[in-house]
C-alpha cells in the first residue's frame, strides 16, 4: 500500500473527530429497542465491518476528509434504517403520505449511497495504489466496482430471506415491488455516475494535498 499524503499524518481535524463521535452516538441509539434486533444486525453490520476497517487502516492508509465524511453519512442511512427497518423509517413514511406514494422510498436513499459512497473509496483506493490514471477508464473501473457490489448485496438479501423465511422479509425490504432488486441495482449506478460527475474535482484537491 501507498503511504497516506504528508498531510493527511496529522490528526484528524476537530470536525472530523466530532462528526465519528457523533456516529457513534447514533450507533447506540439506533441499537436500542429497534424493530428486531435480527434486522437490526442485518443492517448495521457492514456500517460494523466499514468502522473495523477504517480503525485498523488509519495509520496505514488515511483516506482523504471527503470520503471519511460520505462513509459516516452511508453509515448514519444503514443505522437509521436498521434501527426502524427500511420500509418503516418515520421520514420515509412522512414523504411517502406527504406525496401520496405508494411506498416508503427510504431504502431507495440507501442504494443510492451504495453507489455514491464506494464510487469515491474506489477512487481514491485506485488512485492511490495506481491501478489506474485519471481518466474514463478509472470512471468504468470505479462504476463497475459499484454494480458488482450492489449485485454482491442483492444476492445476500436473497440468501438471507431464503434462509430465514419471514424473519428476513424486512431485511429484503421489496415492499411488494416485483421490480425492487432491479430498481435497487439501478439507482446504486446513478448513485455512482453521479458522485463521479459532482466529486471528482474535490476529490482530485484533496489527493494533492
Amino acid at each position: 500500500m501507498t503511504e497516506a499524503p504528508a498531510k493527511d499524518r496529522r490528526i484528524l481535524p476537530t470536525t472530523l473527530l466530532v462528526m465519528w463521535f457523533a456516529v457513534g452516538l447514533i450507533f447506540v441509539w439506533s441499537a436500542i429497542h429497534p424493530h428486531d434486533y435480527f434486522t437490526w444486525i442485518l443492517e448495521v453490520f457492514p456500517a460494523i465491518i466499514g468502522g473495523v476497517i477504517l480503525a485498523a487502516t488509519y495509520r496505514r492508509f488515511r483516506l482523504t476528509p471527503l470520503v471519511y465524511i460520505l462513509i459516516a453519512i452511508h453509515m448514519v442511512i444503514l443505522m437509521i434504517g436498521g434501527r426502524y427497518t427500511y420500509a418503516e423509517v418515520p421520514f420515509g413514511n412522512w414523504i411517502r403520505d406527504l406525496f401520496a406514494l405508494s411506498r416508503n422510498h427510504y431504502d431507495r436513499l440507501g442504494h443510492f449511497a451504495q453507489g455514491f459512497v464506494p464510487a469515491m473509496i474506489a477512487r481514491e483506493v485506485l488512485l492511490r495504489l495506481n491501478v489506474l490514471k485519471r481518466g474514463r477508464w478509472l470512471s468504468v473501473l470505479v462504476v463497475s466496482v459499484c454494480l458488482a457490489f450492489s449485485a454482491l448485496y442483492e444476492l445476500l438479501e436473497w440468501i438471507v430471506s431464503a434462509l430465514t423465511g419471514s424473519a428476513g422479509d424486512a431485511f429484503l425490504g421489496t415492499q411488494g415491488d416485483v421490480f425492487d432488486t432491479q430498481k435497487d441495482m439501478a439507482l446504486a449506478l446513478v448513485g455512482a455516475i453521479t458522485a463521479l460527475l459532482l466529486l471528482s474535482k474535490m476529490h482530485d484537491s484533496q489527493l494533492k494535498q
